[in-house]
């Protein structure tokens, strides 16, 4: 049986929020991030991107792009609360979802035309009902794998809908631009554009072997997804799903500033785990065992982020209101959970591009030299944290000495 996938996308999801609290914004050249020239554009309404403005755009190049735009700073918090919501209703109604990001989902209902009159119908009733409860625009795409689901998304935006039934995939695919498929970035589109490569009919006519030739195992993958050819399964999104580091002390103690050292060392690693995975947290634990075996946790539920100084910020503050009875200490711990897809580029409307490329460099280095070539001061007596990666199942470089 042939799988059948929806593909759901929040339209301009930041912009639509923000219109949500403030009806002036609607039908506005919109920007939101940072609201200093050093800041960059995380969001921008259509009326915004006429002017070519995109996200990651310096904000003081939009502004002078478009000088009537409306910028707001943006408020990660609000954003979170309306993408709970929405994945509330996914939740309620879905037999199998993936929340891949803040704002997209993928659910799997092969099988659901023995219950429903189509899946069709059954897929828009789900939009129609996310728009009632929340009035947030979503458009969908369905199909039968991951990729043409999520390029007919595109195409259907803005707020609308489109099916590709089986045997359509690969005339549809055909007269859109290379750049529709996921996994071609800047970098591997000027390639392919070079070799006068600009449709995807062009990879289609291509033998698969050249484009492995040129772009290795990846051209390979390329040129399945331009036949419409994606296997690749929805993972059932689990909120609670985690990622965490404990470390017991061979000797219990009370040096506290060894315990905070510790904890920025984990919670960088942490941090840089959850990067090299896409991932974000929304909840932040911290865990700690006395010598005497009692055992306390203590949590706080954040706006989606992987950044370092965000959330070693929680984690230490987590740890300051809970130690409390200053005897010695057996074991402490850091878990992150609540995670969804998604980059650091979540908070751009938060951080200036110079941060944002402070940690685009710092995890450069991090892939090539080992995960210890870049710490903070404060965790460089924390020598052995580390391991293998749980989203890519890569071990970390250990650097020569």
């Amino acid at each position: 049986m042939r799988k059948t996938i929806l593909h759901m996308d929040l339209d301009t999801f930041f912009v639509s929020c923000e219109r949500l609290l403030d009806n002036r914004l609607n039908n506005r050249p919109v920007l939101i991030g940072g609201t200093s020239d050093r800041g960059v554009v995380a969001a921008c309404s259509y009326e915004a991107r006429v002017y070519g403005i995109h996200s990651a755009m310096p904000m003081k190049m939009a502004r002078l792009l478009c000088p009537g735009a409306v910028v707001i700073r943006g408020d990660s918090g609000t954003y979170s609360k309306f993408s709970d919501m929405v994945t509330e209703i996914v939740k309620e109604r879905a037999p199998v979802f993936e929340k891949s990001s803040i704002d997209e989902f993928y659910v799997d209902i092969t099988g659901m035309d023995r219950f429903v009159q189509t899946s069709y119908l059954w897929s828009r009733e789900l939009r129609e009902k996310i728009l009632k409860e929340t009035n947030l625009p979503i458009s969908f795409g369905l199909s039968t794998s991951k990729t043409v689901s999520k390029v007919g998304t595109g195409e259907a935006k803005p707020n609308n809908h489109i099916e590709i039934p089986e045997g359509n995939e690969m005339p549809f695919l055909a007269p859109l631009s290379i750049k529709k498929i996921p996994m071609v970035g800047d970098k591997t589109y000027h390639k392919l554009r070079s070799m006068g490569v600009e449709k995807i009919r062009t990879v289609q006519e291509m033998p698969m072997e050249l484009m492995e030739r040129v772009l290795g195992k990846n051209g390979t993958v390329i040129w399945k997804k331009a036949q419409g050819i994606d296997n690749t399964p929805v993972v059932a999104w689990n909120e609670r799903k985690s990622i965490s580091s404990e470390r017991t002390f061979e000797k219990d103690t009370t040096d506290v500033t060894k315990l905070r050292s510790l904890l920025v060392a984990m919670a960088e690693n942490l941090c840089y785990q959850l990067r090299n995975g896409n991932k974000l947290t929304a909840c932040v634990t911290v865990k700690i065992r006395y010598s005497d075996f009692q055992t306390y946790t203590k949590q706080k539920r954040i706006p989606y982020t992987s950044l370092d100084h965000t959330l070693i910020a929680v984690v230490l503050d987590l740890f300051e209101k809970m130690y409390e009875r200053r005897v010695l200490i057996r074991l402490i711990g850091v878990c992150f959970s609540y995670l969804v897809g998604g980059t650091y580029q979540i908070r751009l409307f938060e951080d200036s591009e110079k941060l944002i490329k402070l940690y685009q460099a710092m995890d450069l280095v991090r892939n090539r030299y080992g995960q210890s070539a870049v710490k903070r001061a404060i965790g460089m007596g924390s020598t052995t944290i580390g391991g293998m990666n749980p989203f890519n199942g890569k071990t970390p470089i250990i650097p020569a000495h």
